[in-house]
């Protein structure tokens, strides 16, 4: 069962999993949850682990130890100026609708922006802006002051106006076509 809480916790990302799901999908009450995340919390306490579990109010997650964090950092090249293609995207997402939680940005992307949200929030472009009232209460995020700099703005409004493309709804009426039987 401490294995499949694990795998839980791990599929749960940066949104973790609530209590009440955890105890729904492997079907045990308060004292065997409280057992396994004590077990489990214990095994991470082990300094030979990179990460622990963290659970804030309802909600249990995988998070990394702050100890290492320098060694986290590099991996992530804060320093880096270069940003890729998918991470410029769910940043010039966020920065235009903002606030804005993870799963309205793989709504518009189409795929999961998790990896791009941690590693715009660890080079500092975007921010936790606060908790949405949406179920689960998931993060809200929004560009930071480092943004703005980053690319010579002084405020959001500076931020280049989307033309949207005006969508024609044509109507084809298939016993109008151009072609006709004979």
């Amino acid at each position: 069962m401490q294995g499949i809480l694990e795998g839980l916790l791990f599929i749960g990302g940066d949104e973790g999993v609530t209590i009440d799901k955890v105890k729904e999908v492997l079907e045990i009450d308060d004292e065997k949850l409280n057992y396994l995340i004590n077990n489990l919390k214990e095994s991470y306490d082990s300094a030979d682990r990179g990460i622990c579990l963290e659970q804030a109010g309802d909600t249990l997650k995988l998070v990394t130890k702050l100890e290492y964090k320098d060694y986290y950092k590099k991996m992530v090249d804060i320093d880096s100026d270069l940003l890729s293609t998918a991470a410029l995207e769910t940043l010039a997402i966020i920065a235009y609708n903002q606030p804005m939680v993870r799963s309205q940005v793989d709504e518009v992307r189409g795929v999961d922006s998790s990896y791009n949200i941690r590693r715009l929030v660890l080079k500092g472009l975007i921010e936790e802006k606060g908790r949405s009232e949406l179920p689960g209460r998931p993060i809200l995020y929004g560009t930071t002051d480092k943004f703005l700099s980053h690319f010579g703005l002084s405020n959001l409004s500076e931020l280049p106006k989307i033309e949207e493309e005006e969508v024609v709804d044509e109507d084809v009426d298939l016993f109008e076509s151009k072609y006709q039987e004979n």
